[in-house]
């Protein structure tokens, strides 16, 4: 245990980094737990998330805007749901670019959607950056002051290995079951 906590103190700031280049919710969530074990620093965390979960977005969306040609034959199968993104950001404005940091899936596709619309990019990534330190302030500072509620579930898995496979199956199968629902065609 010793070795994994000296490799996260040397290695953790790159993987949060990278992590949460392309969403990085339980990043962010372990840095804020580390933090509170004295392992990581917790406003260095933060900082570090939202500047890559901000930079994240904004290459998705220029991705979207500039190369969309390129990047068709990759989102043709995620068509219905880059068509929920469209009506998500129709039906609730600006303020779905802070609501999906924290909804997995969204992250990647309102990006993306944004790029491909005529959404202005300069008011894109001004709303992406307030909702990337409202993500990594909010997320951090509540895993940071939770850790101890959080090391106790830790060694309760630790413990009981096989119900941590049970409790991730249960939360991909609700995300899964979100989009089957919410991008099913309507009978007509």
């Amino acid at each position: 245990m010793e070795e994994v906590l000296t490799s996260l103190a040397t290695y953790g700031y790159i993987v949060l980094f990278l992590y949460s280049f392309g969403g990085g919710m339980v990043a962010i969530i372990a840095a804020g737990v580390l933090s509170y074990k004295g392992i990581m620093n917790l406003e260095a965390s933060i900082a570090i998330a939202a500047i890559a979960n901000f930079t994240g977005d904004v290459m998705l969306s220029s991705i979207g805007r500039y190369n969309r040609e390129t990047i068709m034959p990759y989102i043709k199968k995620h068509r219905r749901k880059l068509a929920l993104s469209h009506i998500l950001m129709k039906k609730y404005g600006d303020k779905i670019i802070i609501i999906k940091k924290f909804i997995y899936g969204l992250k990647t596709l309102i990006p993306i959607a944004v790029g491909l619309t005529k959404y202005s990019l300069l008011k894109f990534n001004i709303l992406n950056f307030i909702a990337a330190l409202i993500w990594a302030l909010s997320l951090g500072y509540g895993s940071y002051y939770m850790g101890g509620y959080f090391t106790k579930i830790f060694y309760t898995l630790e413990d009981k290995p096989y119900i941590a496979p049970i409790i991730l199956l249960f939360l991909i199968f609700l995300i899964w079951l979100y989009f089957q629902k919410a991008t099913k065609k309507q009978n007509q």
